[in-house]
Formats: structure tokens, C-alpha cells, sequence
């Protein structure tokens, strides 16, 4: 844990699943919290999940047992932005819809001098368009975070088309002072790094869906049990690496690179899902029929997977400082 003492105010707006956590990593590691949420409900529940984290940053992840109780005096809940004058770094992390994060940047540039730099969390966005009507855009990056925030070691800096030099230097080693490991996409792209692959695998796993090839328990199934074996060890080129090498990859993908879908229209299984509200673990309704005891059940396994996984990380890939 980074020095308490340090008194550095860092602002997180927006507290909901992935805004806690945010707020989370950064108290766990020694900075002063301002965190910013209009929703009186959101602000009881951040603290409850806070406290959690706590715990499970001591029991999983070696901090001082005194953070259980200091935290406290290092975390400010507020519904006024006014609140984030003095602070050092600031990370948005409020709902992916653009009018929305334009409406915060507006009060966060009425309060905070042009130095300072202004982290949005999103995970679709192009962030030159989140720049374009900025005052001073070469202090907005990029800052992909991923759930649970305060244990995983992720994230992806983006440099939006006038992220400054000294702005993506500042993010990054905030990144590394709070144990993540940041991966920089130089170009301001859909989906960035991670989903834009992401989005290519659910797209082919949606059409082997539709096609009748396979259910969606046994998709979820194949893909757990190989990709999900190495793609907390490695990626996909050092994984072609160990597995055949790029000779034997080229020689399959001739075959089967045709037959993908490439249809730039949303698969009908989700659209209507999608149209249903369908959302998941949230209201019990995706792909699979949650009980909220099932959907409690399937939040703390992916929670306690997390840990697991960034334990391994550490041990085989140690950050380097």
C-alpha cells in the first residue's frame, strides 16, 4: 500500500459496479478519495462494497490489516462536484452514454485547472469524440478498467487524436502505482483492445448459436475449457507460438476464415434479447434464467476466480516497477 500520508485527492465520479471498485483500488493504495454520485442509494451501497473490498484486499492480497478501519478517514461521498477542487486525477465513471459524460466534463472543467488530468472509463467510446468539444483536450485519456477494479491488474490507456505526451505519462504511471499493468492502444479505435477481440469472439459464438451448431451451455462450456485454460497465461500470438507456430496457424485459418461470420448487423438471438431487456445476472434474464440466489452465486465465483487468477499472475508475470 502506497503511504497514506501522501494526502493526494484523487476524484472518481460515478459509483456504480466498476466506480467502486475504482474508488476501491484507489484507497487501498494510500490516496484520498472524493467520489461523486448524485444517487443517495448509490453512495450507501458504495460504502457497504467498499468495506468488502477492504477485507478481501487483506485476506486475498496482502495489505495491512489497518486498512479494514483507515480507509474510512480517506473517503469523502458527495452529490456536489464541487467537491473536486484540489484534487490531483480524475477518473469518470459514469453510465456509457456520451451526453451523459459530456454533461460531467462540463462541470468538471468549471472547477479544475487545465493541468489536471481527466480519465474517462469507457469501454466503447471513441474518446476523440469525447474530446471534441473540450476546452482543454489534450488533458482527456482513455482509462479502461476492468471488474473486480481493486484486484485485477487490467487496463487500457487510450490516446484520443489530441491526447497529449505528458497526459498518457501521467495515466500510465497512475496505472502502475495502483499494481495495473497498462496496456496503451496508440489508436483511438472502436472497442479498443480487448473488446474489439472480444466482440469478434462473441459475434462467431453467436452465429454458432444460431446456426444450431451447439446450445449455448455447451458453447460456454468448450470455450471454459480452452480458452479459458490459457488466456490468463498468455494471448493469442503466444499462444500460436506455443501450439504450432504461425506455419500451422496459417494452414488451418485458410480453412476456416471463410466460413465466419462477418455480417456487420447485431445476431438476431441477442437484438431480441436485447429487446426483452434481457440484462443478464442484473434482472435475471439472459442466456440462461438467474434466481437472485444464483445470480448472488455466480457474481461471488467470478469475484473469488478474480483473485485466484491475479495470484497466478503475480507469481508467473511479477509487474515490473
Amino acid at each position: 500500500m502506497s503511504n497514506p500520508a501522501n494526502n493526494e485527492r484523487i476524484a472518481v465520479i460515478g459509483l456504480g459496479l466498476l466506480g467502486r471498485g475504482i474508488a476501491g483500488c484507489f484507497l487501498a493504495h494510500g490516496f484520498s478519495v472524493v467520489a461523486v454520485d448524485r444517487n443517495a442509494e448509490q453512495q450507501t451501497e458504495a460504502r457497504k462494497q467498499l468495506a468488502i473490498m477492504m477485507d478481501e484486499l487483506v485476506e486475498r492480497a496482502g495489505f495491512p490489516a489497518a486498512l479494514r478501519e483507515e480507509w474510512t478517514k480517506r473517503y469523502t461521498g458527495v452529490a456536489d462536484f464541487a467537491a473536486v477542487k484540489g484534487c490531483a486525477f480524475v477518473v469518470e465513471s459514469v453510465t456509457e452514454d456520451i451526453a451523459t459524460k459530456e454533461a460531467v466534463f462540463d462541470e468538471l472543467e468549471s472547477l479544475l485547472g487545465p493541468e489536471i488530468v481527466i480519465a474517462t472509463n469507457t469501454s466503447a467510446i471513441p474518446i476523440s469524440q469525447l474530446q471534441s468539444r473540450r476546452k482543454v483536450p489534450s488533458r482527456f485519456v482513455g482509462m479502461h478498467w476492468a471488474e473486480p477494479a481493486h484486484a485485477t491488474r487490467f487496463m487500457e490507456l487510450i490516446r484520443g487524436e489530441k491526447t497529449s505526451d505528458a497526459t498518457l505519462q501521467t495515466a500510465s504511471a497512475m496505472a502502475r502505482r495502483l499494481g495495473k499493468e497498462p496496456c496503451i492502444c496508440q489508436q483511438d479505435i472502436p472497442g479498443f483492445i480487448v473488446n474489439r477481440i472480444g466482440y469478434a469472439m462473441y459475434r462467431e459464438a453467436l452465429n454458432v448459436l444460431q446456426s444450431g451448431i451447439a446450445d449455448a451451455a455447451t458453447i460456454d462450456t468448450a470455450i471454459r475449457n480452452a480458452l479459458g485454460l490459457w488466456s490468463s497465461m498468455c494471448g493469442p500470438f503466444r499462444w500460436v507460438d506455443i501450439t504450432g507456430g504461425p506455419e500451422l496457424y496459417a494452414r488451418a485459418m485458410q480453412h476456416v476464415l471463410p466460413t465466419l461470420n462477418n455480417s456487420p448487423e447485431i445476431p438476431a438471438v441477442l437484438k431480441k434479447l436485447a429487446a426483452e431487456n434481457a440484462r443478464g445476472i442484473v434482472n435475471g434474464r439472459g442466456f440462461y434464467q438467474y434466481t437472485p440466489e444464483e445470480a448472488k452465486h455466480w457474481e461471488e465465483l467470478y469475484r473469488q476466480h478474480a483473485w485466484r487468477v491475479t495470484a497466478l499472475q503475480n507469481q508467473y508475470f511479477p509487474i515490473k516497477k
